[in-house]
């Protein structure tokens, strides 16, 4: 994966943005809406996006592979975030700039590393690039600082980062594209966390982001590590902002949450459905129609769990699935599928 860039902090918009004055789509609180124009940014431009990697941007919760402890281990996305007195100050700001109430339009807030946010774990790590200043790590645009905490084994918030990894043994859950098939089906495998180290992936699955994809169930959830740039967009657009536009209404690979290329520079650059007005999530997404090849072998890291997702997969190594919605129908034990349907 050494073409991919990785997701440290929140990927820009390959376009220049307006702010309308109307609530945003993507989050509740967020009283304004944040849309792309046709303007390409310099940035974008600098990097060379007309030679970009155009992959699908994907629905789940961010990762990091990295070592603990003398170990290779998953890491989950934690942000530290403003306490509730800060909080208010930055809200009331932004909203101040929105309307164009500060005669300043380029002022900055001014944050308070000691007494403006919330504690955060002791293994807590910011993430790579964010800007250190006096010992600092600095906020981004909304007032968080992106950063990382290593899994938990005992954490039951990280229950479904482990249903994917067996970290005793170092190896993970992994879906991507099937480089050997030409019709765009998917792999799913197992592979050795050493091998990704510094790269990041999305966990996708039954509980992450209320499911877009469809895959799982409440009595077979099932939980899967896509590393960031490992699913293409087949016939991809221009990087033309009424070409993309087009593209999203009329392309039959449209069906995704959004775009990212990741640049030669290693720079990403993304355009969210949100960002043109187009809903999402939507009834079916491309990949979740997609046909998955099965190729986990859990006896190549002494697996013996047999309840593990990796040791049911594993059992099931060489089947193809005729989607991604329909996977439960092969890992679920019989006697379930019985119950289910009764």
């Amino acid at each position: 994966m050494e073409n991919y860039g990785t997701v440290q902090q929140k990927i820009s918009c390959v376009f220049e943005t307006a702010v309308l004055d109307e609530p945003s789509g993507k989050r509740d609180y967020q009283q304004f809406k944040v849309v792309a124009t046709d303007v390409l940014k310099r940035s974008a431009t600098d990097s060379d996006i007309s030679t970009a990697l155009a992959t699908e941007k994907l629905d789940g919760t961010c990762v990091f592979i990295k070592q603990y402890n003398g170990l290779p281990w998953l890491w989950a996305r934690f942000d530290r975030k403003p306490n509730k007195n800060a909080e208010k100050r930055f809200r009331k700001f932004q909203t101040e700039q929105s309307k164009g109430d500060n005669p300043d339009q380029h002022a900055k807030f001014n944050w308070n590393p000691l007494k403006d946010f919330k504690q955060v774990p002791d293994d807590w790590i910011p993430a790579d690039g964010i800007e250190i200043v006096d010992g600092f790590p600095q906020p981004d645009d909304i007032g968080h600082t992106p950063g990382w905490v290593p899994v938990d084994p005992k954490c039951r918030q990280h229950c479904w980062h482990l249903s994917a990894v067996n970290l005793n043994k170092g190896v993970g859950l992994f879906l991507r594209q099937d480089e050997e098939e030409i019709s765009g089906r998917l792999l799913i495998e197992a592979l050795p966390l050493s091998e990704l180290e510094g790269c990041t992936a999305e966990l996708i699955g039954t509980n992450i982001n209320a499911n877009p994809y469809g895959i799982g169930s409440k009595k077979c959830p099932i939980h899967l590590l896509v590393v960031h740039g490992a699913i293409m967009v087949s016939e991809p657009p221009a990087v033309d902002g009424q070409v993309i536009r087009e593209w999203f209404k009329t392309s039959k690979f449209a069906a995704i949450e959004g775009l990212v290329w990741h640049c030669r520079n290693k720079k990403l650059f993304k355009l969210h459905r949100h960002h043109i007005n187009q809903t999402w999530p939507i009834k079916m997404p491309t990949l979740a129609s997609r046909k998955v090849h099965i190729n986990v072998d859990s006896s190549k890291f002494q697996l013996n769990d047999t309840k593990s997702l990796l040791c049911r997969f594993s059992e099931h190594k060489g089947q193809v699935c005729d989607s991604l919605q329909n996977l439960q129908d092969i890992i679920l034990p019989e006697d379930n599928v019985r119950k289910e349907s009764d």
